[in-house]
């Protein structure tokens, strides 16, 4: 059984290392993989796109627990939902959702029972305290459906469709990579008879299939690996040179 984690908690400080712990005391034969414990402080945003880029590449019946939780402590549910592939446990704020838009049907359940929480709860480590021994709990073959109550609906996060203009498309920036790659919200299978993408202030940069199809430092438009276009410099942070962030309007032509 695999377990994946994605969070915001950094590598500083002892946090990941706690809820593995506390994941390998209940089922010490799980395989647990990082997904990324570099998502921005509090960004559900950043944690639902890595949620649904990564987690199909993983094999059928993994655990994911993604925990970008500023509601730590308040009213907010914890959810667990249940794909026909996987199973996808954090707080249901939103970040979980991206991951499942496609998946029908749905099982969503409650985090309510309390026999698979650890004795005592604090109001600011769910990630120790409920998601990681819950994730343990399923691993060691308990029942979802013990979870809690079945829910009707969970917290979804926007999906920023693309929207038709009159120069093509508008779209948007949802997430920036570690290399300062800006990438949009429009579909690789959107893309026939593009041919250039028009930046914010006028600048048009061509749609190209690979980086280096321009000179070095040039900026382009390309296909990324998520399967969304992405915005780029050959070996430059497009982000930084081409002043580009999370929500920045694109539009694709």
């Amino acid at each position: 059984m695999i377990i994946t984690l994605t969070t915001d908690f950094g590598l500083r400080d002892s946090f990941v290392g706690t809820m593995k712990g506390v994941i390998l005391g209940i089922a010490p034969a799980v395989q647990i993989v990082d997904l990324t414990h570099g998502i921005a402080a509090g960004d559900v945003r950043g944690g639902a796109f890595a949620l649904m880029t990564a987690t199909p590449f993983f094999p059928p019946g993994t655990i994911h627990v993604a925990v970008i939780d500023p509601g730590v402590g308040s009213a907010r549910k914890a959810v667990a939902i249940r794909t026909g592939r996987a199973i996808f446990i954090g707080p249901d704020n939103g970040v979980l959702s991206w991951a499942v838009k496609e998946a029908d049907p749905l099982e969503i359940r409650s985090v309510e029972n309390s026999d698979v929480f650890l004795p005592q709860v604090s109001n600011t480590f769910h990630g120790r305290d409920l998601f990681a021994p819950t994730a343990a709990w399923l691993a060691a073959k308990r029942e979802f459906c013990e979870l809690g109550p079945e829910l009707a609906h969970f917290q979804r996060t926007d999906w920023p469709n693309p929207i038709r203009v009159q120069e093509g498309w508008k779209t948007e920036v949802i997430h920036v990579d570690t290399y300062g790659d800006a990438i949009t919200a429009f579909p690789a299978v959107r893309t026939n008879g593009v041919q250039s993408v028009l930046l914010p202030g006028g600048k048009r940069i061509p749609f190209e299939g690979f980086y280096a199809a321009v000179p070095r430092g040039n900026p382009l438009a390309v296909i990324g690996s998520s399967g969304f276009v992405e915005i780029a410099i050959n070996q430059g942070d497009a982000a930084r040179e081409l002043s580009l962030r999370t929500g920045s309007e694109v539009i694709i032509v």
